[in-house]
């Protein structure tokens, strides 16, 4: 097996546990090294019986298999179903010199991921990236449905979980203090038993299955009692395993504001579905004379682990926030949820952006584990002084880029993520003098990560690049323009993190 060297060098990757079931070792170790080439740090191990492979998945984990289709006592299509007796969720990539069609496409029916023939090794690495990124997916996706139940038996909001034929299999606590029904009692009920009783059998069932994707109303429901309840209601269809659910959220509107009070000092400011996540970020930036402001937040999936934010501050003073839960999907947008519910309270009694953000760490410490983490970055704008301060929890640096676009100031990490500083203050950063003409950008990392077919990421570079090239357009014009180029270089791979930018124009 020919291993062509790399035209490049190739973007640093984590470690990656390789597992080859193969006969020849030259040719694992070819293998290996063309992965090592691509950038991961391989840590690799060869079998080539069935009792060898059985014995690797007990001793160790792994993120990465690759087979060899035909071997000596021993075949792909038996060593892929060793793996699927197992449980395991494992890459699992089909090598081979020679393989019939019809023969490939029953291994790929059969569960493999992908086959490359030897003599097209130019497609591992992508195709290695392709589908890491698809178990990183599948694993979150797990966690999340995990997380549901927790999620939902806190929640102060009533959520149904529905099955197709409308009825309901699932009723949280909250459906008593909202509805006046025990949980059990309405389970197995339809939801003719909260709607009006003015209204025609399944109206509700008919506004839920109405249109794809989630959809909210506010309304009128029914307790228990026959008393008239004004309710948010939201539906939103959701697949746990092989079966396709229908959720229902609602909530007391009369009780939002003692609600909205409580989610400030809850560590359960929780949210279940894109509908719901999507209204966390704010509808429209504040208006500052001598001052423009945009922010927006492109989720990667259904629901996103991006924020960004404005704080109202003491002595009139506007906090702008961005941060960045590790991973994307529905269990990163909860924990956003939740550090949102905390630094909003925190910015209105503190004036300094690093006490704000030490005291979010000592609120989100324990929710946040050993596997979780949120990088933020905060800066005070005083509008009367044109200063501007930051305190940053390793985040991506923001930068300041003066009228003839060269670097004015760079906003640099002062700290580590929340979840990883421990008991450490976090520190502000020097105050920056703002004039006419300056620009400040911040992004996460899904814009300076954003990554193309070859390895090669958008990088924060380009981005001040797009900025100096558009610096004369609005603030919302600028940051669509980031968008947009960011997007065009990584095409046409799919949106593999969460974009969020935010600008601020000095006038």
């Amino acid at each position: 097996m020919q291993v062509a060297p790399a035209a490049s060098p190739a973007p640093a990757r984590p470690p990656l546990r390789l597992l080859v079931i193969e006969d020849s070792a030259p040719d694992a170790f070819a293998l290996a090294t063309l992965l090592r080439a691509g950038g991961w740090q391989v840590v690799h191990r060869r079998v080539a019986s069935a009792a060898d492979l059985g014995a690797a998945l007990c001793d160790e984990p792994w993120d990465l298999i690759l087979s060899d289709h035909t071997m000596p006592g021993f075949s792909a299509p038996e060593a892929l179903r060793i793996v699927q007796q197992t449980g395991l969720d494992v890459p699992f990539i089909i090598i081979s010199g020679g393989i019939e069609e019809g023969v490939a496409i029953e291994t790929m029916k059969a569960g493999a991921h992908d086959f490359i023939m030897k003599g097209a090794l130019g497609r591992l690495v992508p195709a290695v990236q392709r589908e890491l990124r698809e178990s990183a997916v599948r694993r979150a996706r797990r966690e999340s449905e995990l997380r549901y139940r927790s999620v939902w038996e806190n929640s102060t909001d009533a959520v149904l979980l529905i099955d197709l034929g409308g009825v309901i299999r699932f009723a949280n606590p909250a459906v008593k203090p909202v509805f006046g029904w025990d949980p059990d009692v309405l389970a197995g009920q339809t939801m003719d038993a909260l709607q009006p009783a003015g209204l025609p059998p399944g109206t509700w069932w008919a506004m839920a299955r109405a249109v794809e994707g989630p959809k909210a109303d506010e309304t009128a429901g029914r307790r228990h009692d026959g008393l008239a309840v004004e309710v948010d209601v939201a539906f939103t269809e959701m697949r746990m395993g092989e079966q396709l659910w229908v959720v229902a959220f609602f909530r007391d509107v009369t009780e939002r504001r003692r609600a909205e009070a409580e989610l400030r000092r809850s560590r359960q400011e929780f949210a279940a579905a894109r509908e719901i996540q999507q209204r966390l970020f704010p509808k429209a930036a504040p208006e500052l004379p001598g001052f423009e402001l945009a922010g927006v937040s492109r989720p990667a999936d259904a629901a996103g682990g991006d924020y960004f934010d404005w704080l109202p501050m003491p002595d009139g003073a506007l906090g702008i926030a961005i941060a960045d839960v590790s991973g994307h999907g529905i269990g990163p947008s909860l924990l956003m949820a939740e550090a949102r519910a905390y630094l909003r309270p925190l910015a209105r009694r503190h004036s300094d952006p690093a006490e704000v953000l030490t005291r979010a760490q000592e609120l989100l410490a324990d929710d946040l584990g050993a596997e979780r983490y949120i990088t933020v970055l905060l800066a005070r704008l005083d509008p009367v002084r044109r200063t501007l301060v930051h305190a940053s929890a390793g985040h991506p640096s923001g930068h300041v880029l003066a009228a003839d676009g060269s670097v004015k100031a760079v906003l640099r990490r002062t700290g580590r993520p929340l979840g990883r500083q421990g008991g450490t203050p976090f520190v502000p950063g020097g105050e920056i003098a703002l004039a006419s003409g300056d620009t400040l950008l911040l992004v996460t990392d899904g814009i300076d990560e954003a990554m193309r077919s070859d390895g090669e990421c958008f990088g924060l570079d380009r981005a001040l690049d797009v900025l100096r090239a558009h610096r004369h357009l609005t603030a919302g014009e600028i940051l669509e323009q980031i968008c947009s180029a960011a997007r065009e270089f990584t095409h046409p791979e799919p949106q593999a993190d969460d974009l969020t930018v935010v600008v601020l124009k000095v006038l």
